[in-house]
């Protein structure tokens, strides 16, 4: 045993408590040189690895991290439970003796172009033949601070929530060498919204977060409401309002997002969408709790979910919003492999790169994994989650991913 004491990292020694609890065979032990190799890179952090469910290596496992979007993974783990597999978001639409459209939202993140196209389809089957006013109603979510962490900036992944906006509170436009500024995308037609926010940037194409100004998400999602309504021959004009649903009026169309919970989860993973992960979160707050959705109610859903069914310790883990955004958020190794052993049956949402579902978290000075080896009989779930400087998340990962092809555990 003496060549063991040498060992440096907590890590492999715990490792190979568990391997041999499993196995009497030496050659399947690690070689103590990879301990080494992981106490240079892992500076502040922690990791569980686990194969055919026993754990076999860990460092760290009870302290808290910031976990930045591996944390999506709860998100998705409770709103599963809380909201169902085939939950779909409503948008709702009525239509007074004016004629004037009122458009009341759930919070649907998938509202996108085409979906306000197939809505258009569905209104005209409804006989809504002219529209005049559209009167957009956002008050089932009250979240105008934003989640704690994002900023003011036009990058998409700090666009801000809302129970009613478009195409992910963002635009995707093209400024031609000429300055002309057009929509990116065929299914969407160009806003006088995208040619006031693109007037003045350098040629090329860009997606702009454009809910800095809140004025501009009833802006945005009003004119392309009424751009697709003309591109699909419903006359009418008026103006786009910003009010709340009037109470004598019952809904002449319910309309189920075309993309159910399971999909949306699938997306947000593979794009590590923020907005996609807090409008989940948020309406899992409302589930629970009722409307209007708030950033407590979420916290409160996601933590009870945490606590109650899966058995997690309250002081494990630290909830502030749904994404991963918050350096606020704190989570422990352990509460986190028990979160992705409940998240096993459906692995298959988490991206595969080579032989491995992984989502991936980065923050200033934070750098995670987590997810599944799928060389053996089932997905054995890790957890990597660094609070330091340097990225050494790649290496450390690789390292374990030997450690798991060399157990002999089964």
């Amino acid at each position: 045993m003496e060549p063991f004491r040498r060992i440096t990292s907590v890590v492999v020694s715990i490792m190979l408590f568990c391997l041999v609890a499993a196995t009497t065979s030496a050659a399947s032990l690690p070689e103590p040189a990879l301990s080494d190799k992981a106490a240079e890179l892992l500076k502040n952090g922690g990791f569980i690895l686990t194969k055919g469910s026993r754990v076999i290596a860990t460092q760290d496992p009870d302290a808290l991290f910031i976990p930045a979007s591996i944390l999506k993974i709860a998100t998705a783990c409770a709103a599963l439970e809380i909201l169902g597999h085939d939950f779909r978001f409503e948008t709702r639409f009525y239509q007074n003796n004016e004629n004037d459209l009122y458009i009341q939202g759930f919070g649907d993140p998938a509202l996108t172009s085409e979906e306000i196209s197939m809505i258009m389809d569905a209104l005209k089957e409804k006989n809504v033949h002219y529209i005049r006013n559209i009167v957009l109603d956002d008050s089932l979510f009250e979240t105008a601070a934003g989640p704690d962490g994002s900023g003011r900036h036009l990058d998409p992944y700090d666009a801000k929530n809302s129970a009613l906006a478009a195409n992910f509170n963002t635009v995707h436009i093209t400024v031609s060498q000429k300055g002309t500024v057009r929509s990116a995308e065929p299914q969407t037609p160009t806003l006088a919204l995208m040619k006031k926010l693109g007037k003045g940037l350098k040629p090329g194409t860009y997606r702009l977060n454009i809910s800095n100004d809140e004025q501009n998400i009833t802006r945005h999602t009003g004119e392309l409401f009424r751009a697709i309504q003309k591109k699909k021959n419903i006359p009418g004009q008026g103006q786009i309002i910003h009010f709340h649903v009037a109470d004598n009026l019952t809904p002449i169309y319910i309309h189920r997002s075309s993309k159910k919970l399971t999909s949306l989860i699938e997306s947000l993973m593979l794009y590590s969408n923020n907005y996609i992960a807090n409008q989940i979160f948020l309406a899992c707050g409302a589930k629970q709790s009722g409307y209007p959705a708030t950033w407590e109610k979420g916290r409160n859903a996601l933590t009870r979910y945490l606590h109650k069914e899966l058995g997690i310790d309250k002081e494990a883990v630290k909830i502030y919003e749904g994404s991963g955004l918050s350096h606020k958020n704190k989570i422990t190794p352990r509460a986190m492999i028990k979160i992705l052993e409940i998240f096993r049956p459906n692995y298959k949402l988490l991206p595969l790169a080579g032989n491995r579902r992984v989502k991936s978290g980065t923050l200033t000075k934070v750098f995670s994994y987590a997810g599944y080896f799928m060389t053996g009989r089932q997905p054995d779930s890790f957890v990597l989650i660094l609070n330091q400087d340097k990225n050494q998340r790649d290496r450390l990962l690789d390292l374990l991913e030997e450690i798991h092809s060399q157990s002999g555990v089964q």
